[in-house]
């Protein structure tokens, strides 16, 4: 999909674990697997907008 070999991902995790380090990279993971997952809930479920907007108050007027 992406064209990346085994030695690109290699070099990738290297990478990931020099910035990161061994210590915050299990929850670093954690977090990207629970964010991935709610991504795709979302995807399956559009059904809840989401509002941004607030209700007028119409008191004031």
């Amino acid at each position: 999909m992406f064209g990346l070999g085994t030695t690109e991902l290699i070099i990738f995790g290297l990478i990931v674990l020099v910035i990161f380090g061994s210590s915050r990279l299990p929850s670093l993971m954690r977090s990207l697997g629970r964010s991935a997952n709610e991504f795709k809930a979302g995807l399956k479920d559009p059904v809840a907008p989401v509002q941004d907007e607030k209700p007028e108050d119409k008191s004031n007027s």
